[in-house]
């Protein structure tokens, strides 16, 4: 069969340039390449349609077909809209309805339809509605994250949404989840959480919407490419090892060096609690006197002498934390270690859990959290945040995975990086065994699979130019905003 994922912000390119460095270029990513590589191993035809850009600040972007191997399956298909330089994601909402129909131009052009469409985040599903409502042909939604979840994280109130959203376009990216969320033929979720808690918020769910179904989700949880996060070392393997090596020596104390480390390896986003960690770490003595920490950055060659270059929101995480490191004392405690690809990422896993490393994820809350799951693929037991999707993964029928914390809690935090160290052994053979049981790209593509076959099989095709309820409309979709932010002041 033929299956299509569409990403009109994914910029997906054979190298995974520029991953991690902003965030349209994130985990949304590394979740589709692998699905989409691992269908394609399945024997399917598969094609990932993205937006072609020309931008000399990221190259790469140019050509409309680009391949990961010499399979060339899957395929990177690369249609254009709007301006041609690269777009912010909160950009493209307008371009969308030209974007698709360039891509059914395409499909036309080539004489092939896809059997099914998988949209992801709100752009790709709203996408997808769109396509489906020209051609009848059936699709998925995978959100990653909604709108409404940030909204509400971000404490707006309703005098300052408007300003907001002139930022973030959260009408048109909830007006987008909604249409999608009513029109998919089926919604993949990671977890029941995430079915249960994101999906059945008031912004998605109310008289005018279809009621909610559990039989309409699948779990399907993204995994871990065994291949390359494995504690199996490669043939590159020395010479990153020889530059970590020197990067820890530039950064550690001499007689430091041999400690194990904290092993933080997300972007730098407020919401992904870096600094919660080093307070936690400041704070602690006994956990100064047992490990380092290593904090991996992207483009930045020494962030404890200059990291001028990185984004105004990084250096203000930066900032605050220089001045944690420097107030506690803790200089020749902390590296930041330049990272630039997943290959040298589980490099540098393998390389620590050598050391008897922790990888360590205290994110405000996290959606599911693959990094851990990659990391304790290559030898790194994890702790991470209690707050979200990790739950499921780290925890089932009473038995413990890792350790679970609160990222709010800087004493919760350290108590549950000690109580790792103390089972070690146990919990980094329990968090491999996990990801193997229960986590891996081929289960996640399989499950995938099903689902697709049996909407086609049980001839879940809606007609061709069907007419779909815009069931608010996107002026509409702001008044009912704004009445929940209002809902929220009061209950203040």
């Amino acid at each position: 069969m033929y299956f299509v994922f569409l990403n009109p912000q994914g910029n997906f390119d054979h190298l995974d340039s520029y991953w991690t460095m902003h965030p349209d270029f994130g985990g949304q990513l590394v979740y589709v390449k692998e699905i989409a590589s691992a269908l394609a191993l399945l024997g399917h035809k598969v094609d990932i349609i993205t937006r072609k850009f020309v931008d000399s600040k990221l190259s790469g972007f140019e050509d409309t077909f680009d391949y990961y191997d010499e399979t060339k399956n899957p395929r990177i298909v690369r249609i254009e809209c709007g301006p041609p330089s690269f777009l912010n994601k909160e950009e493209l909402w307008s371009y969308l309805p030209e974007w698709v129909d360039r891509i059914i131009h395409f499909f036309k052009k080539q004489n092939h339809f896809p059997d099914f469409v998988t949209g992801h985040y709100g752009d790709g599903g709203y996408s997808a509605v769109l396509l489906k409502q020209k051609t009848g042909i059936p699709f998925s939604f995978t959100g990653h994250s909604l709108g409404a979840q940030k909204l509400e994280k971000m404490s707006v109130s309703k005098n300052q949404y408007l300003d907001i959203d002139e930022k973030f376009h959260f009408t048109s990216r909830i007006h987008a989840e909604r249409l999608t969320i009513e029109n998919a033929d089926i919604i993949f979720v990671s977890t029941e959480q995430e079915r249960d808690e994101q999906y059945v918020h008031p912004l998605y769910i109310d008289k005018s919407s279809k009621p909610f179904s559990e039989t309409r989700f699948v779990i399907a949880p993204p995994g871990a490419n065994t291949k390359t996060f494995s504690e199996i070392e490669t043939l590159n393997d020395p010479l990153f090892y020889s530059k970590f090596d020197q990067i820890l020596t530039r950064d550690i104390s001499t007689n430091r060096l041999s400690f194990p480390y904290l092993v933080l390896a997300s972007r730098l986003d407020s919401k992904k609690n870096h600094l919660g960690l080093l307070k936690a770490y400041a704070l602690d003595k006994s956990l100064q006197a047992k490990c380092n920490i290593a904090i991996s950055v992207r483009g930045i060659d020494n962030a404890l002498i200059d990291y001028s270059s990185a984004k105004p929101d990084e250096r203000e995480i930066l900032d605050q934390m220089m001045l944690v490191i420097k107030t506690s004392h803790l200089e020749g405690m902390v590296s930041f270690i330049s990272v630039n690809s997943q290959n040298e990422l589980a490099s540098i896993y393998r390389y620590l859990a050598k050391k008897k490393s922790i990888f360590v994820l205290t994110s405000l809350y996290e959606p599911f959290g693959l990094a851990p799951i990659e990391a304790m693929s290559s030898g790194l037991p994890a702790v991470v945040t209690k707050n979200g999707g990790p739950k499921d993964v780290l925890e089932e029928s009473n038995i413990k995975f890792g350790v679970l914390v609160d990222p709010f809690d800087e004493i919760d935090m350290a108590k549950g990086i000690h109580e790792m160290f103390k089972n070690y052994e146990l919990y980094k053979t329990l968090g491999k065994e996990r990801v193997n049981q229960k986590y891996t790209w081929f289960a996640t593509a399989k499950t995938y699979l099903s689902a697709f076959e049996n909407i086609i099989q049980n001839n879940a095709i809606h007609h061709q130019n069907q007419v779909f309820s815009d069931f608010l409309g996107l002026e509409n979709t702001k008044i009912k905003i704004l009445e929940f932010l209002n809902s929220c002041e009061v209950k203040k």
